[in-house]
């Protein structure tokens, strides 16, 4: 059975290590960044658990017109990492995506070609669509958009219209 957990790391592996829980499933880094990366016990792979739509990717907002420090930051971007996050967000803004609806979706760059993964499943596990679409790297929001017209097409609407608002 799966159920809610609450509370910060700490508190949470305390009520695994009580026995109120099999399994716990945390965010690995976090847990290596508090120095406790012996409490990992297995990893998920990303076919296993496609991640929410930018998950891991850093954003920097800056003030509209700052072209010196546009400049500056210029050296931390990556385009292979900024195509793939754009075509992950674009399946999440077609699909309405929030902290409250189960989805996700992730890219890669294979051969110079987009890779896109999603699904949208019920939050009991019900229901799940998955689906895949690939094409050029140079439009990633296409491949989004047509992921996400993949998963509508399959009924994804039906699930999200279903969500407590």
């Amino acid at each position: 059975m799966v159920k809610p957990l609450r509370g910060n790391v700490g508190t949470r592996l305390k009520k695994l290590d009580e026995g109120q829980f099999d399994a716990i499933l945390l965010a690995a880094a976090g847990l290596k960044r508090l120095g406790l990366g012996e409490r990992i016990k297995s990893l998920l792979s990303v076919e296993d658990s496609i991640p929410a739509a930018g998950q891991g990717a850093l954003g920097i907002e800056i003030r509209s017109g700052s072209r010196d420090v546009a400049a500056m930051l210029a050296a931390l971007n990556h385009p292979e990492t900024a195509a793939c996050v754009r075509a992950e967000r674009q399946v999440s803004r077609v699909l309405g995506g929030s902290c409250q609806v189960p989805l996700g979706a992730h890219a890669v760059l294979q051969d110079g070609r987009l890779v896109l993964n999603g699904f949208v499943a019920n939050p009991d596990g019900s229901g799940f669509i998955h689906d895949t679409a690939t094409g050029d790297a140079a439009d990633p929001e296409a491949v989004g958009q047509t992921l996400a017209d993949k998963l509508l097409a399959q009924g994804a609407r039906a699930i999200l219209d279903a969500l407590p608002a």
